[in-house]
């Protein structure tokens, strides 16, 4: 093993893939693999994720999807995010669908008009013109954690596309949407987090019978005694009451373990460890019961260790974190699994 090792499991992908199409029913399942698939990956979720049902790939802008199409020259992709007018052309070459967020409707490729029904972000008011449209869409602000604003979205956005039911295809629910508010499934359903077996509420995906995709490993490089007194890392954040044993893991925030993120804990030669002090660019450190042999086995992310765990504790949401786990470029390996 390099510094460390991360390993996407497209089995779980594909089965999460299919989990979710049985929760969806009817309602066609589109899988998001912008930012790279969440980190896992875009080519790779994105092929495992039509293996196990889904209908479109979804991304954030035309540069991923002309990547994606590269790989997957017959899937249907659209493109989430704001289209510069000098990259239409590109996007109509490669046979992409194109998000409009106003009345401006670029001519010759599918169109899908996003409403803003209280994001406050992309999206028009209203339908002011259909030319090109094949989808009307809007997206949730609290579907995790407010579900009846998200049912207040759901009310504007039917109330204005009403007319426009069975004509063209309307798409509003994102994961968290998916799993909880069955009103809102609507026609097809964006899925993006609960792909990868993360939970959109920051609990345990496993309720969903959903399974994790990605694991991190790494070892102990180094195992040191702290006398009283002693401290490890910056700002001496950790300083030891009594004797105390630590392993040196050589993973830090530039490879995505974050710095907000001493506290959680880890596994340790199948054990429970707890991140003690300053997490450095390229270090962290573990407490442990006892000394163990250099190399021992660090489980990162897996085992019962979940990336929901580790946002608890750095006050963030696990698509953030999987999102910036980095591996390659001399960093460590990256793995896959299940193809």
């Amino acid at each position: 093993m390099q510094r460390s090792l991360v390993t996407v499991d497209l089995g779980a992908i594909r089965d999460n893939a299919r989990t979710l199409a049985g929760v969806l029913g009817r309602t066609e399942l589109w899988a998001v693999v912008k930012a790279d698939g969440y980190g896992h990956g875009a080519a790779d979720a994105a092929r495992a994720a039509l293996e196990g049902g889904a209908t479109t790939l979804c991304v954030a802008t035309v540069g991923e999807a002309l990547l994606l199409r590269a790989a997957l020259p017959d899937a249907r992709l659209l493109v989430l995010g704001p289209t510069p007018p000098d990259e239409v052309a590109q996007a109509r070459e490669a046979r992409l669908e194109l998000t409009v967020p106003d009345e401006r409707l670029p001519e010759g490729i599918p169109l899908h008009l996003k409403l803003d029904t209280g994001m406050g972000r992309w999206g028009s008011s209203e339908v002011d013109s259909v030319s090109g449209v094949v989808g009307l869409m809007t997206h949730f602000a609290t579907a995790d954690d407010d579900p009846g604003f998200a049912r207040e979205q759901l009310r504007r956005f039917l109330e204005a596309t009403d007319g426009y039911a069975g004509r063209f295809t309307r798409h509003a629910a994102n994961s968290a949407a998916a799993l909880t508010l069955p009103e809102s499934r609507l026609d097809a359903a964006r899925c993006g987090i609960a792909l990868y077996g993360i939970d959109p509420l920051g609990v345990d995906a496993s309720r969903f019978g959903l399974r994790p995709a990605l694991r991190w490993e790494s070892e102990l490089a180094q195992v040191r005694r702290l006398g009283p007194g002693e401290s490890t890392g910056y700002g001496r954040r950790f300083a030891a009451t009594g004797e105390t044993w630590l392993g040196i893991v050589p993973v830090g925030y530039a490879d995505g373990f974050r710095r907000d993120m001493t506290g959680t804990e880890v596994l340790v030669d199948g054990a429970r460890a707890p991140v003690v002090g300053t997490v450095s660019m390229d270090a962290l450190a573990v407490r442990l019961p006892e000394p163990l042999e250099r190399g021992a086995p660090v489980t990162l992310v897996g085992d019962g260790v979940t990336l929901e765990q580790h946002a608890a504790v750095a006050d963030t949401i696990g698509y953030e974190l999987a999102c910036g786990i980095r591996a390659g470029a001399g960093r460590g390996e990256r793995a896959v699994v299940g193809a």
